[in-house]
């Protein structure tokens, strides 16, 4: 039997470890996926051959995600008495009460500060000043954002194509017209139909879900996931018509075109059921659409290459 001073001990350090893992948690490490995307400039211009590029795409990818690991805090310790209404969300650490408020506000506002701060020490300046953009839209958006009609839309979408952008940025890889336009519709794109998938879910469940959702309707956000689409793919096949280096073979960029819009098409099947809530779940666990990204990857790899 253990005497006093250690039962405080082992309580404390039970209460210590249950605090970790609950920052771990709240942090979101399946979200961690998205910032993949700062590979996609630099894959896009052929620039993933050497272990300096691979180490500081590595560094970036690691700042990325403490800075949306630092905003998910942030977002779960203002939102944690609105979150206790939520079937599902006051499961989370913080509203369930397992990580103090204080708590996940001041490791947020550690990780922010530190991520950015990394960013200004060891990237360039241009890089540092991007992460830091996107820091201060993302806590402007929970503190105010998330309750404006389109503009949450809007905010969600840039964070996405922060992402994509901030690889290129970090390698001085100019950005080209084409790749900013398929990527920022390609993101509002999988924003809307989240949003619409929500909306179809949570039908009639006013209190239980986002308070905006209750403004939006499953039409208006249906038509914005299908003017993304349609603007992505239009995007995507101008750039792929338009003038490059001479093929060698076979015209890839071109045939990577129709893997791009089975991709589109395959991804709009789960927009249309409304089960397309979790971004990650349907791209990671939907196998023809993992079938569909490898030969998109395949035909773009080789236009990158030239072959």
């Amino acid at each position: 039997m253990l005497d006093a001073p250690a039962a405080v001990r082992d309580t404390r350090a039970r209460a210590h470890r249950g605090w970790a893992l609950g920052l771990v948690r709240t942090a979101r490490p399946r979200q961690w996926v998205k910032n993949v995307l700062v590979l996609a400039a630099p894959a896009a211009a052929g620039r993933l051959g050497s272990w300096q590029t691979g180490a500081r795409l590595a560094l970036v990818f690691a700042l990325f995600t403490a800075a949306a690991s630092a905003v998910y805090l942030l977002n779960d310790a203002r939102d944690a008495e609105a979150d206790r209404a939520h079937p599902a969300k006051r499961h989370r650490p913080v509203a369930s009460g397992q990580v103090p408020v204080a708590l996940a506000t001041g490791t947020g506002a550690l990780l922010a500060l530190g991520s950015a701060t990394a960013a200004a020490l060891l990237c360039g300046p241009l890089t540092a000043a991007l992460l830091v953009a996107y820091l201060v839209i993302q806590v402007a958006y929970c503190l105010r954002l998330k309750h404006v009609l389109v503009a949450d839309l809007a905010v969600v979408a840039t964070g996405f194509l922060m992402r994509a952008m901030i690889g290129g940025v970090a390698l001085g890889i100019p950005l080209s017209r084409w790749f900013l336009i398929t990527t920022g519709f390609g993101a509002l794109f999988v924003v809307a139909a989240k949003r619409y998938s929500e909306a179809v879910q949570m039908e009639g469940a006013e209190g239980a879900t986002r308070a905006l959702l209750t403004q939006y309707t499953t039409g208006y956000l249906r038509f914005v996931w299908q003017l993304a689409a349609g603007a992505a793919v239009l995007g995507y096949c101008l750039w792929a018509l338009e003038t490059g280096p001479a093929e060698t073979s076979l015209p890839w960029r071109q045939l990577s075109v129709a893997a791009f819009v089975l991709g589109i098409l395959r991804y709009a099947v789960f927009a249309d059921r409304g089960t397309a809530g979790a971004p990650e779940d349907v791209v990671l666990r939907d196998r023809p659409l993992a079938v569909i990204g490898c030969a998109w990857a395949v035909l773009y790899g080789m236009s990158v290459a030239g072959l």
